[in-house]
């Protein structure tokens, strides 16, 4: 019987993906399912084939195999148990990719307890929050993090606080090297916190054990991931990006996967993807258009067959130079840690036509419309306000919000017109901040840039544009890229004010973070008032 991963088109997709179709893929049912043993345990053979590829940012590689992750989760799992954890308790990490962080995420999902993955570059007031909401019974970090997370652990007065050192692996060392899961397919498996402000906490996402199962959607046909694959991510396994489509899609289906661990180098990167010989890899935006911007990509060898994207849109120039270096078009991938994903590419099928900066079409399945504030759809090339069709079990469905604006064109396929609150409107204008920021990415001076509105008397609002360049700063060059702006959009279409900064705010993964800014200018703004 053919399984899913046996295709690779589109026209297969549209005819044979369906739920049960998925269900296939995997050992458990509908009934019981363990992420741990669907991603690790039935591919420990003995063999000590590679499960994850870590690339060091210091040069250092790190391979830990199938055989490793099942035995040390296993040991961590008879260990939690020996510690009284019962069902549903939440068990939190603070650790880069490594053996530890692998043990923690697996044994205690095996446990029936809840894995709780942590930012390891989260402040106190940060991670203060995430224990408050959550809670944990235990939170695995490491030496560096240790003082500030006794501390916070003390606040609260329930968490403990253990050091994933040598001493501690030798401890659950001593524990058994194979555990039986008996967890239920829609027990939770999963807290995961999206990325947001320290005073503003996003509510964790809660994920079942099943979770696994519809998120092959996104693994087969946004990620186009296929044994035989050599799977790459740079996203930190602490967020969605990184877990979900990094870390457990790829091991699902029993591909070996790499990530990144340490300082973010672009030039690093490169290397290991040469030297991994890496064929599918899925990364944010921001991660091609540093290792644009690195100058280095003619250095190394790539062996691409399949490249994804997600998080926010590349840049036309970014897309031309992935195309000149990496010889494989790059596929976006887009949705959201609450929805998951809902349009993709079809990385891998020779008869889906990719067209640049597209979001692409839906996954089999899922129905999607850009609709005008009345409700009614938008026609082609008309931005609109981006709607996901959601069918409720016993009851009617009902169009939800993606909160992003979009427009659909004559083939199918949808673009991204940016958040909501990415649009700014100035005299009446209405202008898109992804616009701009693509315009002003084509200059050659320009490697990085975020446009937001800033409140304007006589306007009501005008654009402003935050430029990272690659040389000095005057209000020559200000006027050179408000000029340059004006004449490929419109007379009215151009930041009117500049700054030139070093660096702009990033979400943790890895997105420009505009609210940052928009919340910095609102408090000037607020200042200058008084």
């Amino acid at each position: 019987m053919n399984r899913l991963t046996n295709y690779s088109s589109y026209a297969d997709a549209q005819q044979h993906a369906s739920t049960a179709a998925l269900w296939e893929l995997f050992d458990g049912d509908r009934d019981h399912l363990n992420i741990a043993h669907e991603c690790i345990t039935r591919y420990a053979d003995g063999s000590g084939r590679a499960a994850v590829r870590i690339a060091h940012a210091d040069g250092a590689d790190e391979i830990l195999s199938f055989d490793q992750l099942a035995a040390g989760s296993a040991r961590f799992a008879h260990w939690l148990d020996a510690q009284g954890i019962q069902e549903g308790e939440r068990i939190a990490f603070m650790l880069e990719p490594s053996l530890p962080f692998y043990v923690c995420l697996f044994g205690a999902m095996q446990t029936g307890a809840i894995s709780v993955p942590m930012f390891t570059l989260f402040g106190p007031d940060a991670l203060r929050l995430r224990i408050g909401d959550c809670a944990p019974t235990i939170l695995v970090t490491n030496a560096d993090k240790a003082d500030v997370a006794q501390t916070i652990a003390a606040e609260q007065g329930k968490t403990r606080v253990i050091v994933a050192d040598d001493a501690f692996l030798e401890t659950i060392a001593h524990y058994p090297a194979t555990y039986t899961p008996t967890t239920r397919a829609d027990q939770l498996a999963v807290f995961q916190y999206t990325s947001g402000t320290t005073r503003e906490l996003p509510e964790a996402v809660k994920h079942t054990h099943k979770s696994l199962v519809t998120l092959m959607f996104a693994a087969l046909y946004g990620t186009g991931i296929r044994p035989g694959d050599e799977f790459f991510c740079p996203s930190s396994p602490a967020w969605g990006h990184g877990l979900w489509h990094g870390t457990l899609a790829p091991l699902a289906l029993g591909v070996t996967t790499g990530t990144f661990t340490g300082r973010f180098d672009p030039v690093r990167l490169m290397k290991a993807l040469d030297d991994y010989r890496i064929t599918n890899m899925s990364a944010a935006a921001t991660h091609y258009r540093m290792m644009k911007n690195s100058g280095k990509g003619g250095n190394y060898n790539f062996y691409f067959k399949k490249l994804s994207y997600t998080g926010e849109p590349i840049d036309p120039g970014t897309l031309d130079w992935i195309d000149a270096h990496f010889k494989a078009p790059a596929c976006s991938m887009y949705g959201t840690t609450e929805i998951g994903v809902v349009l993709v590419n079809y990385p891998g099928a020779e008869d889906f036509h990719v067209k640049p900066g597209s979001l692409g079409k839906a996954i089999p399945g899922q129905r999607l419309e850009v609709q005008r504030p009345d409700g009614t759809p938008c026609p082609p090339d008309e931005i609109g306000e981006l709607m996901l069709w959601r069918a409720k079990r016993g009851e009617a469905g009902g169009w939800l919000s993606t909160k992003d604006r979009a427009t659909i064109d004559a083939d199918g396929y949808f673009y991204h017109k940016g958040r909501a609150d990415d649009v700014i409107i100035s005299a009446g204008w209405t202008m898109s901040a992804v616009e701009i920021e693509n315009t002003l990415l084509k200059h050659d001076a320009v490697l990085e840039c975020a446009v937001i509105g800033v409140a304007d008397e006589k306007r009501g609002q005008v654009v402003k544009a935050f430029i990272v360049i690659n040389r000095q700063g005057s209000d020559a060059l200000a006027r050179e890229l408000q000029d340059f702006t004006r004449e490929k959009l419109a007379q009215h279409e151009f930041p009117r004010i500049v700054d030139f900064v070093t660096e702009l705010p990033k979400t943790p993964a890895g997105k420009v973070n505009r609210k940052v800014l928009r919340d910095r200018e609102a408090a000037a703004s607020a200042a200058s008032a008084a």
